[in-house]
C-alpha cells in the first residue's frame, strides 16, 4: 500500500488525540509505516482539534495535503464541515451526530445548523458519508467518554482502513485506562456493528 490518509476532526475533550494514537499504534502492530501529526488547534475542552494519521510506504511527512484524505473522521458535525478542505469525491466521511456548539455561534447569536444543512454542504464534496449515532451508542456502552472508541469501531467496519480489527482492539486495551476497558471494548463493537448493519452512506 502506497498511501492512506485519515484526518480526525473534533473538539477538545472528545478523545480525538487518543483515537489518533490508537490508529497509529495499531498500524505499527501490523508492520505498516505510519506518521501521526502533532495536534493542530487548541486542546482545551471545546477548542477545535485535528490530527492526521498517514499510513503507507510512500508516507514521509505527517500532515495530509488538501484534498488528499481517504477518510475524514468527524467527531463533531461543524468541525467536520470546517475540515472539508481535505476532502475529495473519493473521501469517505464518518461523522458523529453529537453536536457541540462552538462559543462563536453564541457570541454571534447564530443558530447551530441543522443536520440536513450540514449534509447538503458535505455532499458538494463527497457522497460517501456515514453518520454515527454516537450519543445512543455511548449510552449503551456505559459512558459518554467512549465516543472515540465508537468512532474507531465505525472506521474499522468501513472496510477502508488498512489495519486489522484485532490490532485496533488490542491497542484500545493497551492505551485505555484499565477501569474503563470493558466499556471501551463494548463501545468499539457497538460502533463497528452500527456501520456493518446500516446502509453505507447517507
Amino acid at each position: 500500500m502506497k498511501e492512506f490518509n485519515v484526518v480526525l476532526a473534533g473538539v477538545g475533550g472528545q478523545g480525538t488525540l487518543l483515537a489518533a494514537e490508537i490508529l497509529g499504534t495499531a498500524a505499527l502492530k501490523d508492520g505498516l509505516n505510519v506518521r501521526v501529526s502533532e495536534i493542530h488547534g487548541m486542546a482545551q475542552r471545546g477548542g477545535a482539534v485535528t490530527s492526521d494519521v498517514r499510513i503507507g510506504e510512500n508516507v514521509l511527512a505527517s500532515t495530509v495535503m488538501d484534498g488528499q484524505a481517504d477518510v475524514l473522521l468527524g467527531f463533531e458535525p461543524l468541525e467536520t464541515l470546517r475540515n472539508l478542505k481535505y476532502v475529495s469525491e473519493k473521501t469517505l466521511i464518518i461523522m458523529s451526530d453529537e453536536r457541540i456548539a462552538p462559543t462563536e455561534l453564541a457570541a454571534k447569536n447564530k443558530a447551530y445548523p441543522s443536520m440536513k444543512e450540514i449534509l447538503d454542504k458535505i455532499h458538494r464534496f463527497t457522497k460517501n458519508v456515514v453518520v454515527v449515532e454516537t450519543g445512543k451508542l455511548t449510552e449503551a456502552a456505559g459512558s459518554s467518554l467512549t465516543q472515540n472508541t465508537v468512532m474507531i469501531g465505525a472506521l474499522a467496519a468501513s472496510g477502508k482502513l488498512p489495519i486489522k480489527k484485532e490490532s485496533l482492539l488490542e491497542t484500545v486495551r493497551e492505551l485505555v485506562p484499565a477501569k474503563h476497558l470493558d466499556m471501551n471494548a463494548k463501545a468499539f463493537e457497538l460502533g463497528y456493528e452500527s456501520v456493518k448493519q446500516k446502509p453505507k452512506t447517507v
